[in-house]
C-alpha cells in the first residue's frame, strides 16, 4: 500500500520542478534577447543575471529534501504511466544537478556568458586568438563537469556530458551509425557529383532579394506549415536559432540581400524545431516529462521540415511561384525544377548550416570528433584551428581559409554546449525514419504538401511524436512510431531517391 507520505512527496516534487522550469523558461527568454536584441553594453549585466538564475536553479534541485522526496515517491504505486515517467526524469535531472556545486554551476555560467561575448566579435573579425582564453577556460570548466558527471552516472565524461543532451546516448551507438554513414556517403557523393556534372548547368535567382520580401515569404510559409504567431516570433541573430517556452516560441534567422535561399531554409528549419515545442503536451507544462524527449528528436523535427519537407519537389512546386512573385522574378531561374534543383544542389562547403544534407553529416562527424579530443585533453583549444582544417581536407576535400569559416563559425562550444553535434546528424537519421513512416501511414500527408496542406503531417506528428513528449525513451518512441529503433536505413533510401533516383 502506499503511504500518504510517498503521496505527498510526489505532490511537492511536481511543486519543486514547476518552479525549477518555470525560471528556466526565464533564463531561455535571457538567452533570446541576449542573441537578438540586447546592446553590447548589456553583457556583463546579462551574465550575472545569467550566473544568478543558474545557482538557485541548481540550489532548489541539489537540495537535501529534493533527494528526501525521490527516495519517498519510489514507494507511489498509484502514479500512473505519465507521473511515472515523470518521476525518472526528475531523477535523471536531479542526478545530473547534484554531481555538481553551486559554484562549479555559477564558474561555468559566468564564463560561458563571457566567451560567447567575445566569440560575437571573434566571429566577426577572424581573430580566434582574442577568443582563445575564454575558450581555453570553458573547456577546462567543461573537462571538470564532464569528470564530476561522469563519476555520478557512471559513464564516461563524453557521454556524461552527451546525456544531458540526449538521454541515454552513448558514443558507441553514435561510432557505429557513423561508422556506416562514413563507408556509404564518399562513394554516393561522388556518384550525385558525377551525374550533376552531367546535367544542364543551374541557374541561380539573381538579387538583391530585399530583407522585407525575404521575412514577408518565410513567414507566408511559417504560417502554412502550422506556425502559430499568437504564441511565437521570427526575429535576426548572428546564428539562427529557436529558443523561448511552448506557448511563446521564439525563432530566428540570418539574411542575406545577395542569397534568400539560406534564409528561408533557415526560417524552415527552425519552424519545424518551434512546432515540436508547441505540440508538447499542455498538461505537463514545466514538468520534466512535458519536455521534448532529447536533442535528436529535436533535431528530427527540424531537418524533417527543412530537408525531407521543403526540399521535396511537391513543395517546391508550391513554393516556385511564391518566391517569383515576391521577388518579381523572371526567367528559368524561378521555374520550378530549376529551383528544385538549386534547393537540392549538392556541393561541398565551409559552413555547416548551409550544407546540403549529403555532405552535412562530414560536418557534425568532424565537431564530434574534435570535441571528444578536446574533452579527452588529446586536443589542446590553441591547436584547435590546425585540426579542424585538416580534418575538413580530410572529409570534404576542402581547407578554410579563415578561422571564420572554420572554428569560429558556429557558437556552440563557445556558450558551452559540448556534448551536443552528433545529434544533428542523429537527427537527420531519425528525420528520415519519422518521415518514411508518416508517408506510409498517411497517403493524405503528400498530397497535402502538394497543395499546401500541412495539416495531415502535423497532424500525424503531434500524435506520434509530439504528444508523447518525455513519456518514452528516444528508442521507444521510434520503435512506436517507426517500427524500429533508429537506423540509417531510411537515411540511404531518401537519399538515393532524391539524389539518384
Amino acid at each position: 500500500m502506499t503511504s500518504k507520505l510517498a503521496v505527498t512527496a510526489y505532490a511537492q516534487l511536481e511543486e519543486l520542478f514547476g518552479k525549477v522550469q518555470a525560471l528556466g523558461d526565464a533564463e531561455g527568454m535571457l538567452h533570446w534577447d541576449l542573441a537578438t536584441m540586447m546592446p553590447k553594453g548589456g553583457a556583463e549585466a546579462r551574465a550575472e543575471q545569467l550566473a544568478v538564475l543558474a545557482t538557485v536553479r541548481h540550489s532548489m534541485l541539489a537540495a537535501p529534501e529534493t533527494g528526501e522526496w525521490l527516495a519517498a515517491a519510489d514507494g507511489d504505486d498509484t502514479l500512473d504511466a505519465w507521473r511515472a515517467a515523470n518521476l525518472r526524469e526528475m531523477r535523471r535531472k536531479w542526478t545530473h544537478a547534484t554531481a555538481l556545486s553551486e559554484n562549479q554551476v555559477e564558474r561555468l555560467s559566468r564564463a560561458t556568458s563571457a566567451c560567447e561575448a567575445a566569440w560575437r566579435d571573434a566571429r566577426a573579425d577572424d581573430d580566434f586568438p582574442t577568443v582563445l582564453p575564454k575558450l581555453e577556460t570553458v573547456l577546462s570548466l567543461v573537462r571538470e563537469t564532464a569528470e564530476a558527471k561522469a563519476q555520478a552516472l557512471s559513464l564516461s565524461p563524453y557521454d556524461a556530458l552527451l546525456d544531458a543532451y540526449e538521454p541515454d546516448g552513448r558514443a558507441q551507438d553514435i561510432d557505429r551509425v557513423f561508422g556506416e554513414l562514413e563507408a556509404f556517403l564518399p562513394d554516393f557523393l561522388g556518384q550525385v557529383l558525377e551525374r550533376q556534372a552531367q546535367q544542364a548547368a543551374i541557374v541561380a535567382p539573381e538579387g538583391p532579394f530585399p530583407i522585407d520580401s525575404q521575412r514577408a515569404l518565410a513567414v507566408r510559409l511559417m504560417g502554412m506549415l502550422g506556425f502559430d504567431f499568437d504564441h511565437g516570433r521570427l526575429d535576426v541573430s548572428l546564428h539562427p536559432f529557436c529558443g523561448g517556452v511552448p506557448d511563446d516560441v521564439r525563432i530566428t534567422t540570418r539574411y542575406d540581400e545577395g542569397h534568400f535561399a539560406s534564409a528561408l531554409m533557415g526560417v524552415l528549419h527552425e519552424t519545424g524545431h518551434a512546432l515540436y515545442e508547441r505540440g508538447l503536451p499542455p498538461a505537463w507544462r514545466r514538468q520534466p516529462v512535458g519536455e521534448a524527449r532529447g536533442m535528436a528528436l529535436h533535431e528530427s523535427q527540424s531537418l524533417l521540415m527543412e530537408m525531407q519537407v521543403c526540399r521535396s519537389r511537391d513543395f517546391v512546386v508550391l513554393l516556385a511561384p511564391m518566391a517569383k512573385e515576391t521577388f518579381g522574378g523572371e526567367g528559368p531561374a524561378w521555374e520550378s525544377d530549376n529551383l528544385y534543383r538549386f534547393y537540392t544542389r549538392v556541393e561541398p562547403g565551409f559552413i555547416r548550416v548551409d550544407a546540403d544534407e549529403v555532405t552535412y553529416p562530414a560536418h557534425v562527424i568532424l565537431r564530434y570528433r574534435l570535441e571528444r579530443a578536446l574533452i579527452a585533453g588529446d586536443l589542446e583549444v590553441r591547436d584547435l584551428p590546425a585540426a579542424w582544417n585538416e580534418g575538413m581536407e580530410r572529409l570534404l576535400g576542402l581547407k578554410p581559409p579563415t578561422d571564420r569559416l572554420g572554428c569560429l563559425q558556429d557558437i556552440h562550444w563557445y556558450d558551452g554546449a559540448w556534448g551536443y553535434f552528433p545529434t544533428y546528424t542523429l537527427g537527420a537519421l531519425a528525420a528520415a525514419q519519422i518521415f518514411e513512416a508518416a508517408r506510409n501511414g498517411d497517403a493524405a500527408i503528400v498530397s497535402g504538401i502538394a497543395d499546401g496542406d500541412f495539416a495531415p503531417l502535423l497532424a500525424w506528428l503531434r500524435r506520434e511524436i509530439h504528444g508523447k513528449a518525455s513519456q518514452l525513451s528516444t528508442s521507444e518512441l521510434l520503435v512506436a512510431a517507426t517500427g524500429s529503433p533508429l537506423a540509417t536505413d531510411s537515411f540511404k533510401r531518401h537519399l538515393q531517391q532524391r539524389y539518384l533516383g
